[in-house]
């Protein structure tokens, strides 16, 4: 990774990285609102993202920078970008041209499957109020 003084200081000040110097990134479909993938992200991936409209990511495995859709012509057109409250998670919306996994499917959500899980409700109104 390379860190660069291209990032607004502004921006790079609202994030906290974890110990490899990376913020998760959330992609999520604009128009369906469909999570497609998460991604991790430096400075420099932040910058290229907000600066070049195509997702930029940090590849932890092969440590290298790769833009989404370069080798298999998946692209990712940005819409927006937010930062949560914390500063450790960016949501990116995207233009999703093709499959936005690697495995071919629309989402990697797909592609790993739902696990078992205990569904939870939400008190009926007025109902376990405290």
């Amino acid at each position: 990774m390379t860190t660069v003084t291209s990032l607004d200081p502004a921006i790079a000040a609202r994030l906290s990285r974890d110990e490899a110097g990376l913020v998760a990134a959330v992609v999520q479909d604009d128009v369906s609102g469909d999570v497609l993938m998460l991604g991790w992200m430096d400075d420099e991936a932040v910058h290229r993202t907000l600066t070049t409209g195509r997702v930029t990511f940090w590849s932890r495995s092969r440590r290298e920078y790769w833009r989404k859709g370069d080798s298999s012509g998946h692209t990712q057109h940005v819409r927006s970008v937010a930062i949560d409250c914390d500063g450790d998670a960016l949501l990116v919306r995207v233009q999703q041209v093709g499959a936005a996994c690697h495995t071919g499917e629309r989402t990697c959500f797909l592609a790993g499957g739902r696990l078992p899980v205990v569904v939870g409700e939400a008190p009926v109104d007025g109902e376990g109020a405290a």
